[in-house]
């Protein structure tokens, strides 16, 4: 288990990190790049707009790849998923800009941004399903947390690097060519990534199955829908919260603060690096008490949270801004510590690999895709302090815990393991 979920951890990591660099790179500089003939306004709005489409496109990768996954393996979701994100990353880092091709620049990002999303909605269910199905029952959300601390390392490794090139580099430097060596950066981690998952093991679980769904996407639409829009809607928050700390709120801090670039990632970094740490913690918590509870008051505390995130954040101190991206990031974490564990055992194992990486991603796509395009045109129409995107994350928040208490608990009893929950 030690050697399987540090596998599925550098995967996820990787993956995230070439999914991250791009929403950093989107609140910093691609705007003016390739959107250089609207106003700052609408350039941020467009550049957060082709970020929204690795969102809209990580559905589709979970189809596609869940037909992988339930008809063929956990295992080779894994190496393709992470092959196509990478090599789509590394194509980002190599595309002229608007004013070298015009118009073309725009849509060869989009198009690239679309195959990212792609392979990280396949590389989500993938990298789950081979943990949690290899884990005992009583530890399950425990191992299954590992994969999850994935995306908090990339995140830190994609702006660690963005953070050092900023303070290295002169500000036409990092727009000129500065920008596009975290992207190039992303081959040499694919290759790494190939190389630890080389010699994992099938799921035992998958190996059992002798009856595997012929088309998993239509029964999981025949007769899983109800669940995954409950899961869907229920993970919502998580992104929202998530991408409104790391890649609004830099593009807010920097642009109508007034707050230097680095001082936002350190903020915001820091916060990250306190959320990857405790989400082993919270994955306990979930084996002993129970899946449904932590995602309760996860977005419980999200609800309560938004309003004075967004103030703190209207600061423009360091520490103000790190307090409040932080009781953000523990409301985060207190949910998705435990959906690695949850949505798995939520759907039967003949349609768990589609079924659960669908859900997953049609959270991403109501929470995360949207949220920096509406918080951006909502704080714009504001005073200083944002009330606005605190009142949207807010209802977001309370859809979810809607949502979650419609689902139900699933952790397994000592004596036995649960039953999948057919939806």
């Amino acid at each position: 288990m030690p050697r399987l979920a540090t596998a599925a951890l550098a995967g996820t990591a990787i993956e995230f990190y070439d999914f991250f660099v791009y929403g950093t790179a989107a609140a910093l500089v691609l705007g003016p790049l390739f959107f250089p003939t609207v106003s700052p306004l609408a350039g941020t709005l467009a550049a957060f707009g082709t970020f929204g489409v690795g969102f809209v496109a990580r559905p589709l990768g979970s189809v596609l790849f869940g037909h992988i996954g339930d008809r063929h393996g956990r295992r080779p979701v894994l190496v393709l998923s992470l092959l196509l994100t990478g090599a789509a990353t590394v194509a980002v880092g190599c595309v002229p800009t608007y004013g070298s091709i015009g118009v073309a620049a725009p849509l060869l990002l989009i198009a690239l941004r679309f195959l990212q999303g792609l392979g990280l909605g396949g590389e989500w269910g993938g990298a789950v399903l081979l943990t949690a199905e290899h884990a005992p029952a009583e530890r399950r959300a425990l191992w299954s947390s590992f994969p999850q601390v994935g995306p908090a390392l990339g995140f830190l490794l994609a702006n660690g690097v963005v953070l050092a090139l900023s303070a290295s580099l002169s500000e036409a430097q990092f727009a000129q060519w500065g920008w596009r060596v975290p992207f190039w950066a992303a081959g040499a981690l694919a290759l790494v990534g190939l190389w630890l998952r080389a010699s994992l093991a099938e799921s035992p679980r998958f190996l059992e199955m002798e009856d595997r769904a012929r088309v998993p996407i239509a029964e999981v639409l025949r007769d899983h829908w109800r669940l995954v829009l409950l899961t869907g809607g229920a993970l919502a928050v998580g992104y929202a919260l998530f991408y409104a700390v790391s890649t609004w709120s830099l593009s807010y801090g920097t642009e109508r603060l007034g707050v230097d670039r680095s001082v936002m990632l350190v903020c915001v970094m820091a916060a990250v690096v306190v959320k990857g740490a405790l989400t082993p913690v919270f994955a306990l918590l979930s084996d002993r008490y129970g899946r449904r509870p932590l995602c309760l008051g996860g977005c419980a505390a999200a609800a309560v949270w938004m309003f004075p995130m967004v103030a703190l954040l209207a600061t423009g101190a360091p520490l103000l801004m790190f307090l409040g991206f932080l009781g953000a990031m523990l409301a985060f974490i207190t949910m998705f510590s435990v959906v690695a564990a949850y949505l798995p055992e939520l759907y039967e194992p003949r349609v768990r690999c589609t079924g659960a990486a669908v859900g997953y991603n049609l959270g991403g796509v109501i929470g995360g895709a949207l949220t920096p395009v509406v918080a951006t045109a909502l704080a714009e129409q504001g005073g200083r302090v944002p009330w606005a995107v605190g009142a949207y994350l807010t209802l977001i928040a309370l859809l979810s815990l809607g949502c979650f208490a419609l689902l139900p608990e699933t952790r397994p009893v000592p004596a036995a393991v649960a039953e999948p929950v057919s939806g």
